[in-house]
């Protein structure tokens, strides 16, 4: 089946949560918003960066994290910057949730001190404090979906106005 969740706890900006849903809805990932969150759900900066992807969505909300694990079970990978594991050494399994704390702080260090085999990062410069939110769940997403084969995603384009010729992307 192949189902990729996305969790976002607690964002705080809704360009970037407008973003992760869109990207979600490209890619058929479920996204599950994990509050608080620091803006309304019908925050027209939200819905303008989600553009007109929102019926594509298959979307959640949770009141709390502890709300959020009540409801759900499964292999859980936490992005953090505090990770000592990269994000494209583990391998995702089907129904993987890929979890991601909000902008300012981060996820729960109690959460990442209890679950290091499951924390990853992605590698930056010693002197970058983040990647922007809703980069790293595409990054994340997109290796997830790069192991599975790019299950139910389009995976070859066509031009307007012009026809491919004579192309070989084998060597791709």
């Amino acid at each position: 089946m192949n189902t990729l969740n996305i969790v976002l706890v607690e964002p705080q900006i809704p360009q970037n949560t407008g973003n992760v849903a869109r990207t979600c809805a490209a890619t058929g990932a479920r996204l599950h918003l994990v509050g608080p969150m620091g803006f309304r759900i019908d925050d027209a900066k939200l819905k303008r960066a989600g553009l007109d992807y929102w019926h594509l969505l298959d979307i959640t909300y949770y009141d709390s994290l502890n709300d959020f694990f009540e409801r759900n079970s499964g292999d859980f990978f936490y992005f953090s910057t505090k990770a000592r594991r990269v994000y494209s050494d583990v391998t995702y399994p089907d129904g993987a949730y890929l979890v991601f704390g909000k902008e300012t702080a981060g996820l729960p260090e109690e959460l990442l001190f209890n679950n290091p085999q499951c924390c990853v990062r992605l590698p930056m410069i010693d002197d970058a404090r983040s990647l922007n939110l809703s980069n790293s769940v595409a990054v994340g997403v997109y290796e997830a979906l790069r192991q599975w084969g790019f299950p139910k995603l389009k995976c070859g384009g066509e031009l307007t106005k012009f026809r491919w010729k004579n192309v070989d992307n084998s060597h791709i």
